[in-house]
């Protein structure tokens, strides 16, 4: 059976899964909200972008054209980042209707489809495919790295990010619907186990890493099934010199791993994964 799932267009975009599109069972329906609200203002989201940039701008010079995925583009955020970059031909997938829509306003001229990977393949490939913390929200990770791997041509890379720890488990984890946090050892054996080389990887995170342990251990405490929107902007929000501050603890991170350096720990990990 064919794993290359046909589409629907509805109210302008192709549905490759549309079945989910509205359920929000991955992740919350006010996510996106916040994150048009606080993404300019986030010290993580703009270092974190900062550094994917780069990681992506370096690999895609391998190719004479590039085309590239991003799964999970919410609301096109990191879009923003390379569409200046001519060498990269961008499709974004998002699983859910209120993150495209944002990602459109943005982007008109990118090619947006809703899409979720665990269900199958898209109708073309890629030389690059990005998810960003994404796959610590699908059940069935296994699955949804081997659809990446199958949709990427043959010398292309898959770069993940996903946050890293169990220990590290708490109230956040829940609000923003995760199924887990990674190991490093995890993570690669499940890639290694698509077929995918490793070709590097790294904690971020680092330097902040002490205070991210010391907050995440008083909200493991947390409790409660309801979940208001006021409880998930709390952390996510920072004050504007806290912000500051961590925005340039942060830039230590990307300086070390733009030069090739492999963090010991941190609160995510990135790999950069070759077909």
């Amino acid at each position: 059976m064919s794993k290359v799932l046909k589409y629907t267009v509805i109210n302008g975009f192709k549905h490759y899964s549309p079945k989910v599109v509205s359920r929000y069972d991955d992740y919350p329906n006010d996510g996106f909200d916040l994150t048009e609200k606080f993404e300019k203002l986030s010290f993580w989201v703009c270092s974190r972008n900062r550094l994917l940039k780069s990681i992506v701008n370096k690999y895609s010079r391998q190719f004479n054209a590039v085309r590239f995925l991003e799964i999970g583009c919410g609301t096109g955020t990191f879009i923003q980042e390379i569409k200046s970059n001519k060498n990269i031909v961008i499709t974004g997938s998002e699983i859910y209707t209120k993150g495209l829509l944002y990602a459109k306003k943005k982007h008109p001229d990118i090619e947006l489809v809703q899409y979720d990977v665990k269900h199958g393949i898209l109708d073309c490939t890629f030389d690059i495919i990005a998810a960003f913390d994404v796959i610590e929200h699908i059940d069935d990770d296994i699955i949804a790295i081997s659809n990446v791997f199958d949709m990427l041509n043959e010398g292309g890379y898959f770069i993940v990010t996903v946050p890293q720890y169990k220990f590290l488990w708490s109230r956040l984890d829940e609000i923003v619907k995760h199924k887990r946090r990674y190991s490093r050892k995890d993570l690669l054996k499940k890639l290694r186990l698509a077929g995918f080389n490793i070709r590097y990887s790294s904690s971020f995170l680092f330097f902040l890493f002490p205070l991210m342990l010391i907050n995440r251990i008083f909200d493991q405490k947390k409790q409660g099934n309801n979940i208001s929107k006021m409880e998930f902007e709390k952390r996510v929000h920072f004050p504007k010199v806290l912000n500051w501050i961590f925005d340039r603890l942060m830039r230590i991170d990307e300086v070390l791993i733009k030069c090739g350096i492999s963090l010991p720990f941190g609160g995510s990990i990135i790999v950069v994964a070759k077909k």
